[in-house]
C-alpha cells in the first residue's frame, strides 16, 4: 500500500509540484517549436544552441564568483554535453521520419535505460511499490497512443524504422544524460554541473550547426515573429535545465522522467481550454493514470541511499564514522529517499 505518511512529507509534495513544473515547461517548448515549424523554421541544434549560452552565462558567472575548486573532472562534463545535445538532435530529428505516435511509445524507452542504470551505477535499490507506480505510469502513456489511433493518426512516416531507431537512440541518450546529472549534482556541485553543461554544450551544438544547419539559418527571414517563439523556446528549456538538478537530488532521475509524462496531457488541457479543440477521452484516462502511478511511485517504500550521496554526506560531516553513523540512524526516514 501507498505510504501515506512519506507521501504527504514536504520534500515529496515538491518534488511532485517540481516535477510538474518542469512537465509544463517542456509541454512550452513543444508549442514554440510547433509554432517554428509553422514558419518552415526547422533548426533544432540552433533552438538548444541559446539554452547552453544561457546556462553557461548564468552559472559560469556564478562559478567564477565563488573561485571554488572544482569537484569532477572537467572532462567528463565534455561527454555529458555531448550526450545531451545528441539526444535532444536524434528526439527531434525522429519526427522527420516517422508518426508521432511512435515517438510518443518508444521515447518510453529513457525510464527503463534510468531504472537499470541507476541500479547498476548508482546502487539504487527499487522496491515493488516503487516499480509498480512505474508500470501505471507507462500504462497511461500507452493509453494516449491507442487514443491517438482511436482518432486516426495512423500516419506511418517516410521511412518509420528509420525513425524509430532514432527515438530508441535519443531516449538512450536521454537516460544516461539524466542518470549523469543525478550523480554529478549528488557527488559534485549543481552550479559548476549547469555552467560546464553550458560551455560544452554550446560549443558541441556550434560545431554542429556549422555543419548541419548553416544553410538553414540563412534562409530564415528573421522577423518578430519568428524571434519570439525561437526566444520562448529557448527561455523555457533554461529554465527547464535549471530545474532538473534539484528535482534529481530531491527525487531521482526515474521521478523526473514519471514526472514529464505528463507534459503530453497538459498539451491536451491547454488545447482544450485555450483553443477549444475536442480530445478522445482517452486523454483523461491517461492522465489520471499518470497522476496515480506518481503517488504510488511518491508514497511507496523507500529505496537504499545510493553511493553517490552517501558520499556527499559524508564530504559535508568532514569525518566518515561520524557521518556513517548518523546515515545508519536515519535509515527508514531519510535514506535512498527520492528514487
Amino acid at each position: 500500500m501507498v505510504n501515506w505518511e512519506e507521501f504527504g512529507t514536504k520534500h515529496t509534495l515538491v518534488g511532485l509540484g517540481l516535477g510538474q513544473f518542469l512537465s509544463l515547461l517542456v509541454t512550452s517548448t513543444g508549442f514554440s517549436s510547433s509554432e517554428l515549424s509553422r514558419k518552415g523554421i526547422n533548426a533544432p541544434t540552433s533552438q538548444s544552441f541559446l539554452n547552453y549560452v544561457f546556462l553557461a552565462l548564468v552559472y559560469g558567472s556564478i562559478m567564477l564568483y565563488r573561485r571554488q575548486a572544482l569537484k569532477a573532472k572537467w572532462y567528463y562534463y565534455i561527454l555529458l554535453g555531448l550526450v545531451d545535445v545528441e539526444a535532444n538532435f536524434l528526439v527531434v530529428k525522429a519526427y522527420q521520419y516517422t508518426s508521432i505516435t511512435s515517438v510518443m511509445l518508444l521515447d518510453c524507452w529513457t525510464i527503463p535505460c534510468v531504472l537499470f542504470l541507476t541500479w547498476f551505477f548508482l546502487k539504487t535499490r527499487y522496491r515493488f511499490q516503487k516499480l509498480f507506480g512505474v508500470v501505471i505510469c507507462i500504462a497511461g502513456l500507452v493509453v494516449v497512443v491507442f487514443s491517438d489511433v482511436h482518432s486516426g493518426d495512423r500516419t506511418g512516416g517516410s521511412n518509420p524504422v528509420k525513425g524509430d531507431l532514432l527515438v530508441i537512440a535519443g531516449a538512450t541518450l536521454y537516460g544516461v544524460s539524466n542518470v549523469s546529472e543525478e550523480y554529478f549534482v549528488k557527488s559534485a556541485d549543481r552550479v559548476e554541473l549547469m555552467a560546464f553543461l553550458g560551455i560544452f554544450g554550446a560549443i558541441i551544438s556550434a560545431c554542429q550547426i556549422s555543419i548541419l544547419e548553416r544553410d538553414e539559418l540563412r534562409s530564415i527571414h528573421w522577423t518578430a515573429g519568428a524571434a519570439l517563439p525561437f526566444i520562448g523556446f529557448s527561455v523555457a528549456m533554461f529554465l527547464f535545465y535549471s530545474g532538473v538538478p534539484i528535482l534529481l537530488k530531491i527525487s531521482g532521475s526515474t521521478m523526473l522522467n514519471l514526472s514529464l509524462l505528463t507534459s503530453d496531457m497538459w498539451a491536451v488541457l491547454i488545447r482544450i481550454f485555450a483553443y477549444h479543440e475536442k480530445v478522445d477521452w482517452m486523454y483523461f484516462v491517461a492522465f489520471a493514470a499518470v497522476a496515480v502511478g506518481l503517488i504510488v511511485y511518491s508514497g511507496g517504500d523507500k529505496t537504499e541511499q545510493n553511493t553517490a550521496e552517501v558520499a556527499d554526506e559524508e564530504a559535508g560531516t568532514g569525518n566518515r564514522d561520524v557521518a556513517s553513523t548518523s546515515a545508519a540512524q536515519k535509515d527508514g526516514t531519510e535514506t535512498a529517499t527520492k528514487k
